[in-house]
């Protein structure tokens, strides 16, 4: 009984951070969703691909279920899942997605939580592994990503939040003013 609890929450809060990170880009230019907003390069059309490619590849090559959309093999990544080329649409990256998300809910649903997988990419022993650890792994990668998208996007236009009904519009004297204060109290610490 607790093992479908576990299940059904884990699996639930997985699919609640997979909607928070789509919708970090909605109503975003391809120029915003695409250009790099830190150092590293880090991006929001960039973090659904990485998301999505994570998520094919542990919820699929794990378990011996291989996603129905190509990968790259694991031992040739170069970081090209990190950002959109410019053949890559956001709605083709929308796509794949949402596909892998059909593909890891029918093994989180088909699999046991205590299911065994094989991580090779992971030293060992702890690339043995089940389906729990990796429904743990996976949400919190999710929802790690999904954090950075949430300050990426406020940089961009200021919105924030989980999701559309938690969105409040923006006031901006509020937020300067609550700003100026957090910077003032900073300050005087130093």
């Amino acid at each position: 009984m607790i093992d479908e609890f576990a299940k059904d929450n884990l699996h639930g809060r997985l699919r609640r951070d997979r909607e928070a990170l789509l919708w970090k880009l909605d109503g975003l230019s391809e120029y915003d969703a695409r250009r790099p907003l830190t150092v590293t390069g880090t991006n929001l059309l960039g973090l659904v691909k990485h998301v999505a490619a994570v998520e094919a590849r542990y919820f699929g090559e794990v378990f011996d279920r291989p996603s129905p959309e190509p990968l790259p093999r694991w031992q040739d990544h170069d970081g090209s899942d990190l950002w959109a080329a410019a053949d890559e649409t956001r709605d083709q990256i929308i796509e794949f997605y949402r596909c892998t998300w059909e593909h890891s809910d029918a093994t989180i649903d088909e699999l046991a939580l205590d299911a065994p997988g094989h991580v090779p990419w992971w030293p060992e022993p702890y690339s043995h592994t089940n389906l729990f650890a990796i429904l743990v792994h996976v949400l919190g990668e999710t929802n790690r990503h999904a954090g950075h998208a949430d300050i990426l996007r406020e940089g961009v236009d200021g919105r924030t939040g989980m999701r559309p009904e938690h969105e409040r519009q923006i006031d901006e004297d509020a937020r300067t003013a609550y700003c100026a204060k957090i910077e003032q109290v900073a300050r005087s610490a130093a």
